[in-house]
């Protein structure tokens, strides 16, 4: 199957959807909340939560056999369970808009705002200096900016993987019939999304062609190259002092995301989208879905794609199927790729760039 990303290889591609997010880093925060937010008349959504240990929020709502099939916003935050609380703010953010379902008269509505978190606790400084409904609130109202945000910022501001900093991730791709398939990933996972063995990113030969294009420090166009020597003996020994050291457990994780198209899909549909998107994050992270973490991806479908009305045919469906993994492999890389290194009170989380420079073209 050939890809290629769409225009701003990301989830913004797929059209209806926009994304917000909103941080702290200060006074012992190191957290933040990403929203995706939903065309006004919402998204037919689907849910595939692989993890032992989520915290999601609606998520039994997206069984096929439940009444909702559309939901109006997605949101993703740190501060673990304590972090479902930014979804209020979103959801208040749509009441004032009258976005939501329809329970009455003019303005009667209840937003459908399906949501999970990552484990950052502590990581600022402060255990207790988490998301509330405000993030949510701000981040719904940094929405609708003109292009992608990557690397250390909303719900990936406090996010780590294998010892690395996590971030945020995206990727898109264009298929042959003219739909888009995209995701957006929060990297935050007991396991690492770097081969042990060469320092190189387990997901790194899944790039594209303009994947670098826009993340600091890597030339557009190029790969990531095999670390040297020097850089993987560094890394180790740099590994195997700070895991004695840290003040924040890393047995405790998660990563999160959305994958969404602009074709139409069933909830069943989605949900087995979303699916497919797990399968590209066990590609790109080693281990993953262990009972530490709490792996989540929503599948939405906004159906603004003019092509086939009813829904794609079998064929269509898998290529669908198909690229969901691969995006999601993508926004994993791009994310390990585009996060910068942060020492807090807590300890350092070092960027891949930091830690492997010569992986650099």
């Amino acid at each position: 199957m050939t890809q290629r990303p769409g225009p701003t290889n990301s989830l913004l591609d797929v059209t209806g959807l926009s994304v917000g997010h909103h941080e702290r880093t200060d006074a012992g925060h190191l957290t933040g909340t990403t929203v995706v937010l939903c065309p006004p008349e919402g998204a037919v959504a689907g849910v595939d939560v692989r993890g032992g240990g989520p915290g999601t929020r609606e998520t039994d709502l997206l069984d096929p056999r439940n009444m909702v099939e559309r939901v109006h916003a997605v949101t993703l935050s740190g501060g673990s369970a304590f972090g479902l609380a930014a979804a209020d703010g979103v959801m208040r953010h749509l009441y004032a808009q009258g976005r939501g379902l329809v329970m009455g008269g003019p303005g009667e509505v209840v937003p459908i705002v399906p949501g999970a978190v990552v484990f950052d606790l502590g990581r600022g400084g402060d255990f207790g200096a988490v998301p509330d409904a405000g993030f949510g609130q701000q981040a719904c109202a940094s929405a609708g900016g003109a292009g992608p945000v990557l690397g250390s910022v909303g719900a990936g501001t406090g996010t780590q993987a294998g010892g690395l900093r996590g971030g945020i991730g995206a990727a898109s791709t264009v298929l042959e019939n003219g739909s888009t398939v995209a995701a957006l990933v929060v990297v935050n996972a007991v396991g690492s999304a770097v081969d042990p063995a060469t320092g190189e990113l387990w997901g790194a030969r899944h790039l594209l062609e303009g994947d670098l294009h826009g993340i600091p420090g890597w030339p557009e166009g190029a790969r990531p190259r095999p670390p040297g020597q020097e850089d993987l003996q560094a890394a180790r020994q740099a590994a195997a002092e700070a895991n004695p050291t840290s003040r924040v457990p890393r047995t405790l994780a998660t990563t999160i995301g959305v994958v969404a198209t602009d074709a139409a899909l069933t909830t069943a549909q989605c949900g087995r989208l979303a699916g497919s998107g797990h399968d590209g994050m066990a590609r790109a992270i080693n281990p993953i879905h262990t009972m530490f973490d709490g792996d989540t991806l929503f599948g939405l479908s906004t159906g603004t794609w003019a092509g086939e009305g009813t829904g794609p045919d079998s064929a269509a469906f898998h290529a669908m199927l198909h690229a969901a993994g691969e995006v999601v492999t993508r926004a994993v890389v791009r994310a390990m790729l585009a996060a910068d290194t942060v020492t807090t009170p807590a300890g350092t989380w070092r960027s891949y760039r930091d830690a492997f420079p010569s992986a650099a073209p």
